[in-house]
């Protein structure tokens, strides 16, 4: 029975992938798999669920492969702009993980995240954000004047700015966003202590 599990979630990480959630269905994962569209609701509830699967599987993956390359006893500016570049790269790289920048996907994905667990798909991301920042901030190495929750939403900020390029102008990108990162970097890092 396993077995039949894993080869629906491969099936449907490939097709995901290659097709997009919205022109997957699960006719289409049941078709590859070899098995009846009942047999997917023994196993999922929804193409949703199965698509959340997969999509924090990649993205858990993405920070495993960060943290091989970023060093968490850095500096917070290198550190930061490290982390927000490979991730940024991961996640343009990676069809799935893209899906994010697909404004009702992630909606979708954020509702039933809460639904399930209590919490968004950010704020689970977000604890281990928080433990870092406040680390910072007890070691005089960033502000700590500013609510860490905050200093997180200006980084977030920061990296979905991208899905508003076309309005702001697509000839401005990946500058402004570098440009934003070192602005407020500079700004939690360079300040009076005292």
């Amino acid at each position: 029975m396993e077995d039949k599990k894993a080869e629906l979630y491969r099936c449907g990480r490939e097709l995901f992938g290659s097709k997009g959630f919205k022109d997957t269905n699960i006719a289409d994962i049941t078709k590859m798999a070899g098995v009846s569209v009942g047999t997917f609701y023994n196993y999922y509830p929804s193409k949703e669920k199965l698509f959340m699967e997969i999509y924090l599987a990649e993205n858990e993956a993405l920070k495993r492969r960060m943290m091989t390359v970023v060093d968490p006893n850095d500096e917070p500016l290198p550190f930061i702009k490290k982390m927000m570049a490979f991730n940024y790269e991961g996640i343009r790289s990676n069809p799935i993980l893209c899906q994010w920048y697909n404004k009702d996907v992630y909606d979708k994905l954020e509702r039933l995240f809460k639904e399930e667990n209590g919490m968004g798909v950010a704020e689970m991301y977000q604890k281990e954000e928080k433990a870092l920042i406040q680390a910072w901030q007890a070691e005089g190495k960033i502000r700590n004047d500013i609510k860490s929750e905050m200093i997180i939403a200006m980084f977030t900020a920061i990296v979905n700015i991208d899905l508003h390029k076309e309005e702001i102008g697509l000839q401005y990108f990946p500058e402004l966003q570098d440009y934003l990162t070192d602005f407020v970097l500079k700004g939690l890092t360079d300040w009076p202590k005292g």
